[in-house]
């Protein structure tokens, strides 16, 4: 089923807009513009411009334009669990802070299912904004058996779904669960916020097809840089 033109041009523009590619304060093309740009019509186009402003990563002021605002990154938590994914959750840089091997007791994250002696990958990186502050804390967990040689791959860059694809491995099914928590000291100093302060805590399971663990993970962002959101299209406009 084709991806109806609307949301294909404004997940063009939301993806630039999260990279920093279109840092706040930038001006988004016109109506007629993006009408002549991507050779679609008006009601497409005002559309596009209308839902990225629904979502708060523009403002239109009549006369004037689009812009980008000044607000804290909007991300869609369904990118968290979709096992098709091919690029990283919450765009931008990321930096591993530590990639060990350790009895899946001492993973940092609940495994259900996975034996607690259990050889896993754990792996812990900072994810950084376009200006370079830290916003979010991500460990995953992934059994050694499932990957023995995922630490030769440039962790810095890699998103797990993309890269059991790659290696052919079943990932079937992901599920998040949102955890409201006060934060801990270690991650608290790494966001550079106060210990104890209230946050969300996305935590992911990922099955494969046969019903096993195939990672475990959670990702602490900071409140006031990131914003999350839910979104489904149900019904696309007649004209796109």
């Amino acid at each position: 089923m084709a991806v109806p033109a609307y949301l294909r041009i404004r997940n063009e523009f939301e993806q630039q807009i999260r990279s920093g590619a279109l840092p706040p304060g930038s001006r988004l093309p016109t109506e007629a513009a993006l009408q002549a740009q991507y050779s679609i019509g008006r009601a497409t186009a005002q559309r596009v411009l209308t839902e990225l402003a629904q979502a708060g990563m523009v403002e239109r002021h009549r006369r004037r334009g689009t812009f980008v605002t000044e607000g804290a990154r909007q991300e869609n938590l369904l990118r968290f669990v979709n096992p098709a994914l091919r690029g990283p959750e919450i765009p931008g840089r990321h930096a591993v802070e530590s990639a060990t091997v350790v009895p899946a007791r001492d993973a940092g994250v609940s495994m259900p299912g996975i034996a607690e002696d259990t050889p896993v990958h754990r792996l812990r990186r900072l994810k950084y904004d376009p200006e370079d502050s830290v916003i979010a804390v991500e460990l995953s967990a992934i059994p050694f058996a499932l990957a023995p040689r995922l630490q030769e791959e440039d962790l810095d860059h890699l998103t797990t779904h993309d890269y059991f694809a790659r290696l052919g491995v079943p990932a079937a099914k992901s599920r998040i669960y949102i955890d409201p928590i006060a934060l801990d000291a270690e991650t608290a100093t790494r966001l550079r916020v106060p210990e104890g302060q209230a946050v969300i805590r996305l935590r992911r399971l990922t099955w494969l097809t046969d019903g096993k663990l195939a990672e475990a993970r959670w990702d602490i962002s900071r409140p006031d840089l990131v914003e999350f959101f839910l979104e489904q299209t149900v019904q696309p406009p007649a004209d796109s």
